[in-house]
């Protein structure tokens, strides 16, 4: 068995997201990795109006899952359950999805369906610049509240701007209809409200929750290991 962590929006380096978490799988033999998402400027093209988008993301996840015949476990995170919806379509090594304070959308459906109708504070929208961004003066206290300090700060230096189009792009298929789906709510989630949470996971067979902030991987790791290693 192995995991696939997709991160979510407006951040780089998923290996650094998910090591808390990933460490202890690695303990019991479970592998993971945790693929470049284009759209964040994790390649060779910046973010921006003429930047890599959700198309790019789904390809990007989908030649990770490719790599190998392994049982294969889909972690998403956030924005990353956006991306998981389309690019773990008819992968047949693909066995569970878990989405953590994340969406499931339907075919046609894009990040913008499940946002409120006025942008939050914390994040900052740039239409001129074609990015969006979390504001670092709010980070720390809307989604690492409950993490170690060391954690939040080392956190926080890896923001950074997204390609704005990815909150329109609509997503082509939703895997999570064909296979078994987890969705971990975290009840402490001061980006994402609880109550949103429940909403959206309404779509997942299984229904957890957890009381932990945005990032429960940083914050609680070895829960989300034991929920990971429960679907083994």
């Amino acid at each position: 068995m192995r995991v696939v962590f997709v991160h979510g929006a407006c951040v780089r380096d998923g290996s650094w997201w998910w090591h808390r978490a990933g460490a202890p799988l690695r303990e019991r033999g479970i592998d993971s990795v945790a693929p470049a998402l284009p759209s964040c400027g994790e390649d060779d093209r910046p973010a921006g109006p003429q930047g890599p988008g959700l198309p790019e993301d789904v390809a990007a996840v989908r030649a990770a899952l490719a790599q190998g015949d392994e049982p294969t476990v889909v972690v998403a995170h956030s924005y990353g359950g956006i991306v998981t919806a389309e690019a773990a379509v008819g992968v047949a090594s693909v066995r569970h999805l878990v989405l953590v304070s994340s969406y499931l959308p339907e075919p046609g459906e894009s990040l913008s369906a499940f946002g409120a109708d006025e942008p939050p504070p914390f994040l900052d929208f740039d239409p001129d610049d074609g990015t969006f961004g979390a504001r670092p003066e709010l980070f720390a206290e809307t989604f690492v509240q409950d993490c170690p300090p060391d954690i939040a700060r080392d956190a926080a230096a890896l923001l950074v701007r997204q390609t704005l189009a990815v909150t329109q792009q609509p997503v082509r298929a939703a895997a999570w209809h064909d296979l078994p789906t987890t969705y971990v709510v975290c009840t402490e989630d001061r980006g994402t409200p609880a109550a949103a949470q429940r909403e959206f996971s309404r779509r997942a067979n299984i229904v957890i929750e957890v009381d932990a902030g945005h990032h429960p991987f940083l914050s609680q790791p070895q829960t989300i290991a034991d929920i990971i290693t429960s679907l083994c």
